[in-house]
């Protein structure tokens, strides 16, 4: 689901960066081998992201979940948003990188039940979180923790929906065209 508008400013390139910019491209080009389109998208406003790699980095080093957890919540807040191109470079990361169970990760691509109860707890309270705006009830919370996560996770949780705010509202404006190397888990929501 991408906005009917769509930024026309031009994307923000390894050849055609500013000097906000270019720094930002050539790190992930240093660290994924080529620039996703959704980075020279968002370079468009170097803050956003130079925002966004800082907080990505952060959760996936520092949020205390699994790197199949982390993949949980990046794909439920993606799935919610309904971001296209999220939902598929995630998708690509929970099956070749993060080693998310191909069940848990077709529950979560189609909208259904996790099968798995520690990762749909996670699941349940990130939609929580997304759809309360940061206001469980004393109920979900516990269930949150009854399912063996701690309240600093419940912050993390915080982090990845402003990590995933960033890149999904961006990309409803910006409309980048899915990288080769996430088509083969293309989804539309």
């Amino acid at each position: 689901m991408a906005a009917d508008y769509r930024i026309e400013l031009a994307p923000q390139t390894l050849d055609n960066a500013d000097d906000q910019a270019r720094p930002l491209l050539e790190q992930a080009q240093a660290s994924l081998g080529f620039v996703p389109n959704m980075y020279e998208a968002m370079a468009k406003a170097p803050g956003v992201l130079d925002t966004y790699l800082h907080g990505y980095q952060l959760f996936r080093e520092d949020s205390g979940f699994s790197p199949a957890e982390q993949e949980v919540v990046f794909l439920t807040i993606s799935g919610l948003n309904g971001c296209e191109y999220c939902m598929s470079a995630h998708s690509m990361l929970a099956d070749n990188v993060s080693q998310v169970p191909e069940a848990v990760l077709a529950a979560l691509r189609e909208g259904r039940e996790i099968p798995d109860a520690r990762l749909a707890a996670l699941s349940r309270f990130t939609r929580v979180m997304f759809e309360s705006r940061g206001n469980p009830s004393r109920e979900e919370a516990r269930a949150f923790l009854d399912a063996g996560f701690e309240e600093r996770h419940m912050l993390q949780v915080v982090l990845a929906l402003a990590v995933k705010t960033l890149s999904n509202y961006s990309n409803h404006l910006n409309h980048p065209e899915l990288d080769d190397a996430f088509a083969d888990y293309a989804w539309k929501g």
